[in-house]
């Protein structure tokens, strides 16, 4: 049966939609102290866990997820996110903290996990044209899951109480899941769309080779290059800059330029819009300017914010530097998947990419918990900004010696090549 790539794509979408809820979890953290008397350390903790294990079982499954295929490991993800989603409701419903720890944090988080690396590996495999575009789009669907869940799951919790929501919200997110899943499939071995099968065909003066990997690694081999470690760090410290405001944003906006609670409470909810759209418009200019050059960008530009955000008083600047550094923040996930493409090909870049999340599980813990010891000890932000922005001229020197890394590689393979004809 011929699959659309399209289709494919959409698929994708639905499955990142749904897992992508769990960046609506702070709707949930008022209710629960109010009818549950459980802290906000305590409520905060099950979200920690749960991002904690997305990478953890990212790196863990990654591997599975390429000898599974992504029809299966989708299904595996639907089942183990929405039984996460139905065990907090019943968490809930006899007030058992410990437990809603295990279905919410653990069991969600491994089904977060595997659904998300699941289906992007597949896309990078269909959009072997428009890598960074079509890895943007499934990964849009994360960043904007929150913006969709956020109203329902508020509406739903006055409606009809906390725990009958996680109930009603696991039930709707297997169906979604699960319908996503059951069209998903791998292209066929040297599928190619068919612009690129023309050029293929074509005479090689005129070719043009849209993506060009460095080389065809396992999950094994590349964890052995320097290459994958400078990806990581790269990815540690976006990721990290990027959390750290969106974990205090709300507090944040008022301290720092005194916006008021709603003010700031509308200022998060346009920064989950820059969030997505950052996935697909960064991803997408990552095609044309090259993944190495627009990290490097990223870190530039994210530097110089970082390092004026101390001294801004306008309420309006403030949220035009914090929009574009949560675009970046998004975009880099985005990118990830066509990077890991570029310099690692397609043969396990599942597993790579599983890998790759255990930045994202650091840089959870990193961030929130460095900027909160800093402001207890501070009673200030700004010495945090200073920090980040020392983290971000390490990411940018990370960034310069990932473009010698992949020049050095290239020379050695045309040198090959050379001595091979």
């Amino acid at each position: 049966m011929n699959k659309n790539r399209w289709l494919i794509a959409l698929s994708t979408i639905a499955i990142h939609l749904s897992i992508g809820s769990v960046y609506a979890y702070s709707v949930f953290k008022n209710p629960m102290s109010d009818q549950l008397g459980w802290n906000s350390k305590e409520v905060s903790l099950s979200f920690t866990i749960a991002i904690a294990f997305l990478g953890l079982s990212a790196a863990t499954f990654g591997r599975l997820v390429e000898k599974w295929g992504p029809r299966k490991s989708a299904t595996i993800a639907a089942i183990l996110f929405s039984a996460g989603l139905l065990g907090a409701g019943l968490a809930i419903s006899i007030e058992s903290l410990p437990l809603y720890f295990v279905t919410y944090g653990v069991l969600g988080g491994i089904g977060l996990g595997i659904g998300y690396i699941a289906p992007v590996s597949t896309l990078v495999k269909w959009f072997p044209d428009r890598r960074g575009f079509a890895t943007g789009m499934a990964v849009m669907g994360f960043g904007a899951g929150a913006l969709i869940a956020s109203p329902v799951a508020s509406a739903l919790i006055q409606s009809v109480g906390l725990s009958t929501t996680f109930l009603i919200l696991g039930g709707t997110y297997l169906v979604l899941m699960l319908s996503g899943a059951s069209y998903i499939a791998r292209p066929p071995e040297g599928w190619l769309p068919k612009g690129m099968q023309q050029e293929a065909t074509a005479d090689n003066k005129k070719k043009k080779t849209v993506s060009t990997d460095l080389a065809q690694l396992t999950a094994n081999e590349a964890v052995k290059t320097p290459r994958f470690w400078l990806l990581w760090v790269m990815m540690f410290i976006n990721i990290s800059s990027g959390i750290m405001i969106i974990s205090v944003a709300s507090p944040l906006a008022q301290d720092k330029v005194g916006m008021t609670a709603i003010a700031a409470a509308s200022m998060v909810g346009i920064m989950g819009l820059f969030n997505g759209g950052g996935r697909i418009a960064w991803s997408s200019i990552s095609d044309y300017l090259g993944r190495s050059n627009v990290f490097a960008l990223f870190f530039g530009v994210q530097f110089v914010l970082f390092f004026l955000l101390p001294n801004i008083s306008s309420p309006i600047l403030f949220q035009v530097f914090i929009f574009i550094i949560l675009s970046m923040y998004g975009g880099g996930f985005a990118c990830l998947p066509a990077f890991i493409g570029d310099l690692f090909g397609t043969k396990q870049l599942g597993a790579i990419h599983g890998y790759l999340l255990t930045a994202w599980s650091a840089a959870g813990v990193f961030g929130p918990m460095l900027v909160a010891t800093i402001k207890d000890a501070t009673q200030s932000y700004n010495i945090t900004f200073y920090v980040f922005a020392g983290l971000l001229i390490v990411a940018f020197a990370t960034s310069i010696g990932m473009k010698f890394s992949i020049n050095s590689v290239k020379k050695k393979n045309l040198e090959t090549t050379k001595a091979a004809g």
